[in-house]
Order: C-alpha cells, then structure tokens, then sequence
C-alpha cells in the first residue's frame, strides 16, 4: 500500500511538473522553465542538477541502485526532464544544447528497458523510440550507437543490429571478435524470431562468413 501510494504520488508530482513546463513553453518562457527543471533536479533526487548532467548513464545507474534495487521512478524522471530540457532549447535554437539532452534522455530510457524496469511513469520503450525519431537527422555518438546494438537486439529488431554493427565496424568502434560474438548470438535465435527481425538466418551465416573472411 505505501509503495503504491509512493508511485501516486511521484506520478501526481511529475505530471503537475511537465505541466508546469509546457505551460512555460506556451508562455514563451523557456529560460524560466530551464530554470525550473534545474530546481526539481536539485531538490528530488539527492544530487545537483549539475552532477546528474556530468554524470555518464551507466554511473547515474550505480547512484541510483541502493542495496542492488534500482530506482527505476526516479531514473524514469530525470529522463522526462531531460527530454524536457532538449526540446526547451531546440525552441531556443541551441541545437548542440539540445542534441546532448536528447542522447542522454535516450541513454537512460533505454538503459530503463534493458533492466525490464517497470513503467511507474512512463513507458521506457516508447521513450526510446520517440526519442530515436528525434534523434533521425543527427549522427550519432559510437556510445549511443553501441548501447543501441545491445537494446535493438533484446527488442528482436535484428536487421537493425546488423546495421548498427557495421557501422561501428566501419569506424573502428567495434573490434571483429565482438561482431562474430553478436552474430552467433542472433545463431541462437529461433527461425521465426530472426524473420520476425527482418534478419533470416541465411542472411545471419553470410555475415559471419563475411566478417570471418575479413
């Protein structure tokens, strides 16, 4: 009962926050609404609101996790907020500003449905993939990129993976040896769930072949 009273009230919280926002946004207060989300940052969640910025997703995870339970609430709202924040910017016309705070919405987002967080806010999935459309018309950074091949394939899309793959490849980000060990994970996979993937199995064997013959 507490712990769902907990998540009502956190949901109630974040909501009346976006809220807020949007109606900053409307006005054409943007400055103000940055400003805003810097003070929710600081108040809510036990770290500055420049510390939650500097910090990387994999180590705002660790600061997350007490006692091996990830609070997965709190990560799901810092990562609305950034949303927030990239698109209060975009308005500004800072791109590169913008940019940052949608990879790291993105990064967290999909760090959240990795660990099969449970959706208490929002849906990290659909995050994801709405903040992927965002991200279309930008070059993504080789991080993002990597942590992409790993969530495309937990979410099946195994054509997506491949491509992925042979663009880090390409650029030197991603060694063979870890190209062959993702090829003969998607060995692993059923018939159906590689069809499913847009990846069928010949196609798999060719690109191992491929890469061996590199």
């Amino acid at each position: 009962m507490f712990q769902r009273d907990y998540f009502m009230r956190m949901i109630e919280q974040m909501t009346e926050a976006v809220g807020q926002i949007m109606n900053l946004r409307r006005e054409r207060k943007q400055e103000e609404a940055l400003l805003f989300i810097d003070e929710l940052l600081d108040k809510r969640f036990r770290l500055s609101s420049k510390l939650i910025r500097s910090l990387s997703d994999e180590d705002l995870m660790k600061v997350m996790t007490t006692n091996g339970i990830l609070e997965s609430d709190h990560m799901q709202a810092i990562g609305i907020l950034m949303k927030q924040e990239a698109e209060l910017h975009a308005e500004l016309g800072r791109e590169d500003e913008s940019f940052h705070a949608y990879v790291k919405a993105l990064h967290l987002f999909i760090r959240l449905s990795l660990a099969d967080a449970e959706p208490t806010i929002v849906e990290p999935r659909e995050q994801v993939n709405e903040l992927l459309e965002k991200l279309l018309p930008y070059e993504l950074p080789m991080p993002t990129k990597r942590l992409l091949v790993e969530w495309h394939e937990i979410e099946g899309h195994f054509d997506l993976v491949e491509n992925m793959m042979h663009e880090l490849l390409a650029e030197g980000a991603l060694g063979s040896p870890d190209a062959e060990e993702i090829y003969r994970r998607l060995l692993l996979q059923s018939d159906e769930r590689l069809e499913a993937g847009d990846l069928p199995r010949e196609e798999v064997l060719e690109g191992l072949e491929s890469l061996l013959k590199s």
